[in-house]
């Protein structure tokens, strides 16, 4: 739901770029402080860096979710096989168009999100971007669509 009306509490919220690794740190240690869950919905996930965090996470009992893309799975170098054999959770858009969103939730109190995808090449070579907050509003209307999103996709096995 889009308003114009700001609360009056304290909202944080910073914005990094890459090429560079600031996306990635950012990403990394937004999982690594987690505590409650990790929600991810991303187009795919091919840095291991992260797909470190993620396991990690995930063997300390976080639960942690993955929505992705259908065709991606099967990109030289794609993580998501690896997460799903983890044990993660991860569910699939089944239909001929892609999943592109880019986007984490995590504890349902940051919401992480932008251009930068999740993989190697956006940290060394790509202008690509990352907003993290903790905008109540914001991580609402995330987290609804991540589960709108959730009931629809199919799991991937």
């Amino acid at each position: 739901m889009f308003s114009l009306f700001r609360s009056s509490t304290k909202v944080t919220s910073h914005a990094y770029f890459s090429p560079g690794e600031t996306c990635l740190n950012a990403i990394i240690t937004g999982i690594n402080k987690a505590q409650r869950s990790i929600k991810i919905c991303v187009f795919t996930i091919s840095d291991d860096r992260i797909t470190r965090a993620i396991l990690q996470a995930h063997r300390k009992g976080i639960p942690v979710k993955i929505l992705t893309d259908n065709e991606k799975l099967f990109d030289r170098g794609s993580d998501i096989r690896e997460l799903a054999q983890a044990g993660i959770p991860v569910r699939i858009d089944n239909t001929p168009n892609h999943m592109h969103h880019k986007f984490a939730i995590l504890d349902n109190e940051i919401v992480l999100t932008g251009s930068y995808n999740w993989t190697r090449s956006a940290a060394l070579y790509n202008h690509e971007n990352l907003i993290t907050s903790d905008d109540k509003a914001l991580v609402k209307d995330f987290s609804r669509e991540f589960d709108r999103l959730w009931a629809e996709m199919v799991p991937f096995k």
